[in-house]
């Protein structure tokens, strides 16, 4: 990894209306992302990890403008890619790339995994012809792990790892420097994990990709993050080094998704720090820490006053407590 990050997030927010009648008037906002600072390491991965329904997916998504996001910027090579039209956005597509989590939903099944793959060389007039394109498809089906001879092959005749491998393929067609990993392996077996992981891995060491791993397994985060966000209801409340996170973290909901890791190691910790509760609806966020109605280690302040987010160890941690480390 270099130093300098290769995309820089910064007070991101996106929210969505809530709409209720028979007229669908907007009756409320849900609060999806709500101040969101991130940096992607060059080189490197910082896995975005948290329950589902944190709004995790929809950083991702609102990074690559999928989904249009109302306040913040995001930087990559100086540029802030939320202020750009869409025409100027185009061509920094291509160096942005997102692997979604079922690889079944994210494939055409209309069209043969050749076609498939070469669909962004075909977007951004990579290759000179449809033979050098399905040369390079050839080759990036041999680099994921996949045999060439089965290009013309549709979706449905693969299995769901070698169908995320594909997606893997496709995302590297365009030669990206970021691919946005959205829980890329929940949907597989245990095994096939290891192996996608593996993939990934290595691709990022051949290739020098930056990854953005979403997910909300911390059981995987250790093995290929190189930095760690902790998100709840829409707000990062910890993000520091992988192993400093893992040795120490700092935050009562960080402590909570670690002690909810299946662990032999009797000094893990304990049944008394895991989250208990059910996560509030982000329509309507709690006031003060928005972790407070379940957290463990509440006192009086925290209903009353939001944290800011405290410098810990590199890193930061959105707790009063962490004020005294």
């Amino acid at each position: 990894m270099s130093g300098e990050p290769i995309l820089r997030v910064e007070g991101l927010r996106t929210y969505f209306p809530v709409r209720q009648g028979v007229f669908r008037r907007v009756v409320g906002q849900v609060h999806a992302v709500d101040g969101v600072d991130l940096a992607v390491p060059t080189g490197g991965t910082l896995a975005l990890v948290g329950e589902s329904g944190c709004g995790k997916t929809t950083v991702g998504r609102s990074i690559l403008r999928l989904v249009e996001p109302q306040e913040g910027r995001v930087w990559y090579d100086g540029v802030d890619l939320l202020r750009l039209s869409r025409t100027a956005l185009h061509p920094y597509r291509r160096h942005l790339q997102i692997v979604f989590q079922d690889p079944n939903a994210s494939l055409d099944p209309r069209l043969r995994v050749r076609d498939s793959i070469a669909e962004g060389m075909v977007a951004f007039r990579i290759g000179a012809n449809a033979r050098e394109r399905t040369e390079r498809v050839a080759a990036l089906m041999r680099r994921v792990g996949l045999d060439p001879d089965q290009m013309l092959r549709y979706p449905h005749e693969f299995s769901g790892g070698q169908r995320q491998r594909i997606c893997i393929a496709r995302a590297l067609a365009v030669e990206p420097r970021v691919i946005v990993c959205d829980e890329a392996i929940s949907a597989l077996d245990v095994s096939i994990q290891a192996q996608i992981l593996n993939l990934l891995r290595d691709l990022q060491q051949e290739l020098g990709l930056s990854y953005l791993f979403i997910t909300h397994d911390l059981s995987v985060v250790r093995y290929l993050a190189d930095r760690v966000a902790v998100m709840y209801l829409g707000q990062i409340v910890e993000e520091r080094a992988t192993e400093a996170l893992f040795a120490g973290p700092t935050h009562p909901y960080t402590r909570g998704l670690l002690a909810a890791v299946p662990s032999i190691d009797p000094a893990s910790p304990g049944a008394h720090a895991r989250v208990r509760g059910d996560v509030p609806s982000p329509a309507r966020p709690p006031s003060g820490c928005r972790f407070h109605t379940r957290c463990p280690e509440v006192f009086e302040r925290c209903p009353r006053e939001a944290p800011p987010a405290y410098p810990v160890d590199g890193g930061s941690s959105r707790c009063f407590l962490a004020a005294h480390k």
